[in-house]
């Protein structure tokens, strides 16, 4: 049997959509009861923290002529949720018109519904949960810290273990996860989660930092990359001819590493730094459909947020926010709306682009 956590349920801040009045319904009276204890947990400056007054949002900012394009004047940073204790990947379903994410040391995944607003559990315990995607058929797949493995809900419900370890040893604790075009499904698999008791169970790493390749027609999984320190967020250039690769212990700065995706996707070749971090903390990214890349990034104030980067590595634009982004994925019925996941709330953005498909 999983050992699982038996916290007390921590409450979460619903934050009310603009424009839109509280929908009555009992969970989200729950929930609001609980609300102030989970509201005092934060950072006095991330509890003072408001949405902008007046447009254009002064938190997203332009670094380079280029953001303008994508910058939308009359849309600012929203806080939709609060009371996590570290949220991490979200991940978009737009046929349910939900956003999903996990709250890892809590040990759930959470929800959040876009006609209303209301956010609830969603997975719980969630085998402290980490990264999410969705496959090509559109089903939900988790890297799971406790279990060691990456798993596929199916339209039923039941859970189907992807992959729980490689010759023959277990598996570290799956971080990031994203679907290629061929339905290839690649993860991360530093030792982050087995490094204590507070977002999995403190064990011994028995495998190098790996990303996998799980084949999507024989369901094998392959080591593609060994040899970087803390194989962190992972993303595909919108063709999927590119994988980018965090490497999140990298010394003296965290560096994304491009890799050219060879052989119908089944091998990479011609690695090169694509961006060093420079005192930044990337964690999590996503492409939109330019190719720009998103990143989650920190740490300290002023630098907590997202950065936008070219395909060419050039620094675009920062998104400002009062907490840690540590994952994104964009969303909405057009693709265009940016969710951050953030140490302990998620926020919104409308931008001029939308996310890659499959994304």
């Amino acid at each position: 049997m999983h050992q699982t956590d038996a916290r007390p349920q921590r409450a979460v801040s619903i934050e009310p959509t603009p424009g839109r009045a509280a929908p009555a319904d009992p969970l989200r009276r729950r929930l609001l009861a609980g609300a102030g204890a989970a509201a005092l947990a934060l950072p006095g400056w991330a509890r003072a923290w408001q949405p902008a007054a007046a447009y254009p949002d002064p938190a997203v900012q332009v670094l380079d002529p280029a953001f303008e394009a994508y910058r939308l004047f009359n849309a600012g940073v929203e806080r939709i949720a609060t009371g996590m204790r570290w949220a991490e990947g979200p991940v978009w379903f737009g046929d349910g018109r939900y956003l999903l994410w996990s709250d890892i040391p809590n040990n759930r995944i959470m929800k959040w519904e876009e006609e209303t607003g209301a956010v609830s559990e969603f997975r719980r315990p969630s085998n402290y949960a980490n990264g999410n995607t969705r496959d090509r058929q559109g089903r939900l797949v988790t890297c799971e810290h406790l279990t060691r493995r990456v798993t596929r809900t199916e339209y039923d419900g039941s859970v189907t273990v992807l992959m729980d370890g490689y010759q023959g040893k277990p598996l570290n604790s799956p971080n990031d996860v994203v679907c290629h075009s061929d339905g290839a499904i690649w993860f991360s698999d530093p030792p982050f989660g087995i490094g204590g008791n507070y977002e999995g169970r403190k064990a011994k790493a028995e495998l190098p930092h790996t990303v996998y390749r799980i084949d999507p027609a024989s369901g094998q999984g392959e080591a593609m990359i060994t040899d970087l320190k803390g194989a962190n967020g992972l993303c595909f250039s919108p063709d999927g001819s590119l994988l980018y690769v965090v490497e999140g212990r990298a010394t003296p700065n965290r560096l994304i590493h491009a890799y050219d995706v060879a052989d119908g996707g089944k091998r990479l070749a011609n690695r090169r730094v694509f961006l060093d971090a420079q005192g930044g903390t990337i964690d999590g990214m996503r492409c939109d459909a330019d190719g720009n890349l998103w990143c989650g990034w920190g740490m300290g104030e002023g630098k907590d947020g997202v950065m936008v980067v070219s395909p060419q590595g050039k620094r675009l634009g920062h998104v400002h926010l009062p907490e840690r982004c540590a994952n994104l994925c964009f969303g909405g019925p057009q693709r265009n709306r940016l969710f951050m996941a953030s140490s302990h709330s998620i926020y919104a953005l409308y931008v001029n682009t939308q996310g890659a498909a499959g994304g």
